[in-house]
């Protein structure tokens, strides 16, 4: 008896087994569950972080499943009345006027205003003249910065003369050196706020030791070019805060440029898969990658691997199906991150219980090596 319930267990976990292979697609669909917008928009509001948190759950507001809740409408007007009252934008004024930075254009657009001027950088060059002549410790990243925002001034006034004398033919200089500002500014910023990486901070120090002697901001072209996109998105410099090299940031300033203003919330949803998969925005299209993050980072893994087409497909035969629930759900999430490996072994395990004895047999002799006979004249040899 135990032996028959032995061999009826395996028959049924590997019949199990050959259902989650065969189904695994469907499973994967069934275990998506959407992201419920409100709890972190709740916590951002207590921390009032009302910038941030306008932006996250204004992503979900593009979709239905959130639009149609009376309560996340309701908790959006707040957070708007709560931006738009003049008091608030008095205080972000005050803000990025003190401190540099800020969480709202207002208070960005005070901050940066004297880092566009000459005098902003001749201001940080003598501070930090003032702290070195005092014994004290001295920001070698501000005073690159700085050192770069003085060429990158001299060029834009060079390229400005250029294209008055001559009919606009400098423009593009114009342009390359506008770029350079505006990137050297967003960098003091991310310094200031401290999210300035330290990789980049060594690039700086780096660029401006060559560009005393070239006279010239051709070295960083490329790391002010990613800074420049990055510097016009909402939220560019949480971005870059989080890259670790050259190349990590001009695939985060890709991704911000294809994604915009949605980039940051993308990048809070899933991290680095969300940037992975953004990458190939174009073959999986934008707006199946922004509809698969509201499934967190499994929703756009899957996508991944699936395919645009596919995946509303999937999505579209899921939500018909009936017994989409919570519990099933969470069994379906449960199945698929069975290793394939387990379940290939459950059905091999069931196959070799439900062999007849017979056959076993035949089989081990079959492996077992033939014995040799040696005769008189082997021996002799």
């Amino acid at each position: 008896m135990i032996k028959f319930a032995f061999k009826a267990t395996t028959l049924i976990i590997a019949i199990l087994s050959v259902l989650v292979l065969w189904n695994h697609s469907v499973l994967a669909f069934s275990a998506l569950t959407r992201i419920d917008p409100l709890p972190k928009t709740q916590q951002l509001v207590g921390n009032e972080q009302y910038a941030a948190a306008a932006d996250y759950l204004g992503f979900f507001l593009d979709y239905d499943y959130v639009q149609s809740n009376p309560e996340a409408l309701t908790l959006y007007r707040e957070i708007d009345d709560k931006r738009s009252n003049w008091k608030y934008q008095l205080a972000k004024l005050q803000e990025g006027l003190v401190t540099g930075t800020s969480d709202e254009t207002i208070g960005q657009t005070a901050g940066v205003t004297t880092d566009f001027l000459v005098v902003g950088d001749i201001r940080d060059l003598a501070y930090e003249s003032i702290n070195y002549a005092k014994g004290e410790e001295v920001d070698e990243v501000v005073a690159a910065l700085s050192g770069l925002g003085l060429t990158a001034t001299a060029a834009q006034v060079a390229s400005g003369v250029g294209t008055a004398s001559t009919a606009g033919a400098a423009s593009p200089a114009l342009l390359g050196s506008t770029i350079a500002k505006t990137s050297i500014v967003a960098l003091k910023t991310a310094r200031k706020a401290g999210k300035l990486p330290e990789w980049l901070g060594k690039s700086m120090i780096q660029a401006a030791k060559t560009a005393k002697e070239s006279k010239s901001l051709d070295g960083v072209k490329d790391l002010f070019d990613s800074t420049y996109t990055l510097a016009k998105t909402r939220g560019g410099l949480h971005l870059l805060s989080q890259t670790r090299n050259a190349k990590e940031l001009q695939k985060m300033a890709e991704f911000a440029k294809v994604f915009q203003e949605k980039a940051l919330t993308l990048y809070h949803i899933a991290g680095d898969t969300a940037v992975r998969v953004g990458s190939r925005a174009k073959s999986l299209g934008k707006k199946p990658v922004l509809l698969a993050a509201t499934y967190g980072m499994d929703g756009l893994r899957l996508l991944d691997r699936v395919g645009p087409t596919r995946f509303i497909k999937g999505l579209s035969r899921t939500s018909k199906m009936a017994y989409k629930g919570d519990i099933f759900a969470l069994l379906s999430k449960f199945l698929i991150q069975l290793p394939k490996w387990l379940l290939a072994g459950f059905i091999a395990l069931a196959t070799w219980v439900w062999i007849p004895n017979r056959l076993k047999l035949s089989f081990k002799r079959k492996l077992r090596p033939t014995p040799q006979t040696y005769t008189m004249q082997d021996e002799s040899q």
